[in-house]
């Protein structure tokens, strides 16, 4: 079956961007960036913790309203969680705060990026300074999309500015410890601070019931990329370009491709008018359209040049795709339920693709549940949770080996 272009693609796109300017104007006039959440033990606090990062989640009404369109909504609230249930009083605020801490009494910082130097400075020196990592170092992520769309200029004459850097920071080298979302390749772009690293793996919103349903000899074929923007970082451009050259292999784009209208214009001749590609635009991957989509295919691309923790990719594996990736994806792939590209070349993912479309469906399908089975044991929110609370009481052992575990009022 040829996919032609998909007009319901559009309709989601439109109201994809309504969506987002109604929250971030609701998001303005709650006044997030600015506002304090605050959660307190049941009885004396151990110590009191500022943690900086996404905290939609912890404003919501009920857990059921937390945003799942990216994992870290739910999982600022979950690490706030951690630390009030180990006997911490936490003062969580947005990462985009401008303002001063709310207080300068803290025993334990946690932090993404931004603030992290300037919050680090006005604090005593006995807090315990945790670097939350969920993106690789920001000279590996924003030098290797560098390179990627120097590659993409050389390979077709393509200009596209940089999308989405990563700004510069000394996290890393400030912190006394860092937690990083994603795999060993993320983990090694930070091993020159000399820091204690601690992985903690990144939570998924979804458990799918596997795809009993799926016809692997139908599907073998068609290819599924899912993910947001940033689209030559996230290898979109390499998976239009290889499947262009497979008439014979499909493939359903999923992503806002209305949100870079550069990445639209310069691609249109393969998002639009190919009989074996597919651009649907926005999906939720909450919904019966996501589902059905990924039941219709075997795997899914994403050649990433750098990822936190990969999560459009431990999304498809729940849905029971198999992962053609890069290294850089930052997922733990292993031959037994996926392939890692050896480079991430046009050629490769074709010869990937290739190679396992060739495979017999029964054999997809063991790959297909392996995928599923191995994702749902490694990367749920029970398991964040879990490692996370982990991560708290090793915290504490590090502050008491530093004398600073004295109760607080």
């Amino acid at each position: 079956m040829a996919w032609g272009p998909h007009r319901q693609g559009a309709a989601w796109s439109a109201g994809r961007r309504l969506w987002r300017i109604a929250t971030r104007a609701a998001r303005r006039a709650r006044r997030v960036d600015e506002r304090v959440a605050t959660l307190s033990p049941g009885g004396t606090a151990r110590g009191r913790v500022l943690l900086s990062y996404v905290i939609d989640g912890m404003l919501a009404r009920s857990p059921g309203d937390i945003p799942h369109t990216h994992t870290h909504f739910w999982e600022t609230r979950a690490m706030a969680e951690a630390f009030r249930d180990e006997g911490y009083a936490v003062d969580a605020v947005h990462w985009t705060r401008r303002g001063p801490p709310p207080r300068l009494d803290y025993d334990v910082y946690v932090d993404v990026r931004r603030n992290f130097d300037r919050y680090a400075a006005l604090l005593p020196g006995s807090c315990l300074k945790v670097a939350h990592m969920d993106t690789a170092h920001h000279r590996v992520h924003n030098g290797n999309q560098l390179r990627r769309l120097g590659e993409l200029r050389a390979r077709s004459g393509i200009e596209l500015q940089p999308f989405k850097l990563v700004e510069e920071n000394r996290a890393a080298e400030t912190a006394d410890v860092l937690c990083v979302l994603g795999n060993e390749f993320t983990m090694q772009t930070y091993a020159f601070a000399g820091k204690p690293v601690r992985r903690v793996r990144l939570s998924n919103a979804f458990a799918y019931d596997f795809p009993e349903r799926r016809d692997f000899k139908a599907g073998a074929r068609r290819f599924l990329w899912l993910g947001s923007e940033g689209f030559v970082h996230k290898g979109l451009d390499l998976a239009l370009e290889a499947f262009a050259g497979m008439p014979a292999f499909e493939l359903i784009v999923c992503g806002p491709i209305e949100r870079e209208p550069a990445f639209r214009a310069a691609f249109r001749g393969l998002l639009v008018g190919r009989p074996n590609i597919r651009a649907e635009g926005w999906v939720d991957v909450a919904g019966d359209r996501f589902r059905r989509l990924a039941e219709s295919c075997a795997g899914m691309v994403f050649p990433s040049c750098s990822e936190g923790g990969g999560g459009c990719v431990l999304t498809a594996m729940h849905a029971g795709l198999i992962p053609v990736v890069s290294r850089e994806a930052s997922v733990d792939v292993d031959e037994a339920y996926g392939i890692v590209l050896p480079r991430c070349t046009v050629e490769d993912i074709r010869e990937a693709v290739s190679a396992l479309a060739a495979r017999p469906p029964e054999r997809l399908e063991g790959m297909a549940r392996a995928a599923w089975t191995w994702v749902r044991a490694h990367h749920t929110r029970e398991r964040f949770a879990l490692e996370y609370r982990d991560f708290v009481k090793g915290l504490g052992a590090m502050r008491a080996a530093r004398g600073g575990g004295r109760a607080r009022g």
